[in-house]
């Protein structure tokens, strides 16, 4: 048996991240969760408020987002704030696919209005 050169643990290592993505993106809840924080973070709970699954649910696919290297979590106090890796490229496309998808467009809409309220002093 042939050992592993370091080629092929790059290209195995990179092919994992991409099925990591891939997987991640499979999901319509996940898609959706990446449109609401497509301009703003918002926090587990807020995130888990608009949809109708249970928290544990909610939990497991910011997760596989994460895990993804999609999203990023910050615990602030008692709560954990999410937000989008900005500069992915992943991400990037994503946020194309929401201009064009019917479903993603009206989210990524609210999300950009509760951003700029947040801005307001």
């Amino acid at each position: 048996m042939e050992d592993e050169t370091f080629d092929d643990i790059s290209e195995s290592s990179s092919v994992g991240a991409a099925q990591r993505v891939f997987h991640a993106l499979s999901s319509a809840p996940r898609r959706k969760i990446l449109a609401y924080l497509s301009a703003s973070g918002l926090t587990a709970g807020e995130i888990a408020d608009r949809f109708s699954m249970s928290k544990p649910a909610v939990s497991q696919h910011l997760s596989i987002l994460e895990t993804a290297g999609l999203i990023r979590r910050e615990k602030q106090g008692q709560f954990v704030h999410y937000s989008l890796i900005e500069n992915n490229l992943v991400n990037t496309l994503n946020g194309f696919v929401q201009e064009v998808c019917p479903v993603g467009r009206p989210i990524k809409k609210e999300s950009q209005a509760r951003a700029r309220r947040k801005e307001l002093p």
